[in-house]
């Protein structure tokens, strides 16, 4: 497995597959961004994505992929949300049926619109249970196709996508920030833009509670760490993915960290300044940028905003210590 080949191919062959299917989102720009920050900035919406996140791309690659008696079987998928919702849709969207296993303190929104799109979701608590075993013992139990979140190529070459049209819209970047949960949407990102522009700085974002990525590449080998506790729910991973850590200890530059209080600010300012419902993991590479946590000043950077998955109530919630301080 440590040997793993991602290639540009590979995401250009995604992106085919994703072609009329996925959204193409658009890449936003903002003078008080770049002012308050003094960088030039690009974001990549994926908020606006199919699904509300950039897990489309990666779960329809895969699905759309399977043969004619594994669509039969039907799929299964771990999720916190929003890879538990990308594999609903895309598999409706293809004609195979879904089982989601979802933590028992998924947000009420990711559940209702995972369930909205005709999977069945298993519930498991997230700090006592092993999802990827109990995903496995499912899949085989049924005879379900496994989709896993972010180990498997092709999830990975359908994540990079988003960073592909990135760069065929704001060619000349000096920087990608990429927010950072398993690892699949930077690899993928990383990859294709490394290839692209070789002389990019790839920078992943992760929450200071969870920053498994960060210790593990510092490490040089995969460090787990106890389930974090952060407002981030698409970042609580507790190690890299093995795939996905052999393509990221080659390709990416660094990983910084953020805290929950820069991501809300960060979230505040996407939905005031420029009209944005983020979700946490989704705002967390803003969040970086806005916080000064990488060297951006006078570059031209990419932001990925990952998703958007967030309920009106909680978003709401998450606001008012702001509303509370002014």
């Amino acid at each position: 497995m440590a040997g793993v080949i991602l290639s540009l191919d590979d995401v250009r062959a995604a992106a085919e597959r994703l072609s009329g299917v996925a959204h193409r989102t658009p890449v936003l720009t903002s003078h008080t961004l770049d002012e308050r920050t003094g960088a030039t900035a690009f974001l990549k919406a994926e908020c606006l994505q199919r699904g509300g996140s950039f897990k489309f791309r990666g779960a329809y690659t895969m699905i759309s992929s399977l043969g004619p008696d594994e669509r039969a079987a039907g799929v299964v998928a771990y999720s916190s949300g929003n890879h538990a919702q990308a594999v609903s849709l895309a598999a409706r969207i293809v004609g195979t049926s879904a089982t989601i296993l979802m933590p028992a303190d998924t947000p009420a929104a990711k559940l209702d619109a995972t369930r909205g799109y005709g999977a069945e979701v298993v519930r498991y608590d997230r700090y006592t249970e092993d999802r990827e075993a109990l995903g496995a013992a499912l899949a085989e139990e049924r005879g379900l196709v496994l989709i896993p979140p972010y180990e498997h190529p092709l999830v990975m070459a359908g994540q990079g996508t988003s960073a592909l049209e990135l760069l065929e819209d704001a060619p000349d970047l000096d920087v990608l920030l990429v927010p950072v949960g398993g690892g699949g949407l930077i690899a993928g990102c990383a990859t294709a833009a490394k290839a692209i522009r070789p002389g990019i700085r790839v920078i992943g974002v992760e929450p200071e509670a969870g920053d498994d990525t960060r210790r593990s590449l510092e490490a040089g080998e995969r460090v787990r760490i106890p389930v974090p506790r952060t407002i981030a729910d698409g970042q609580q991973a507790d190690i890299p993915g093995e795939l996905t850590f052999a393509v990221n200890r080659r390709v990416v530059d660094a990983i910084v960290t953020v805290s929950d209080s820069e991501i809300v600010a960060a979230m505040a300012f996407l939905f005031d300044r420029m009209k944005l419902v983020t979700e946490p993991s989704g705002a967390s590479a803003a969040a970086a940028l806005l916080a000064g946590r990488a060297d951006t000043t006078g570059a031209r950077v990419g932001v990925i905003i990952s998703g958007g998955n967030v309920g009106a109530a909680r978003f709401a919630e998450l606001m008012a210590p702001l509303h509370d301080a002014v």
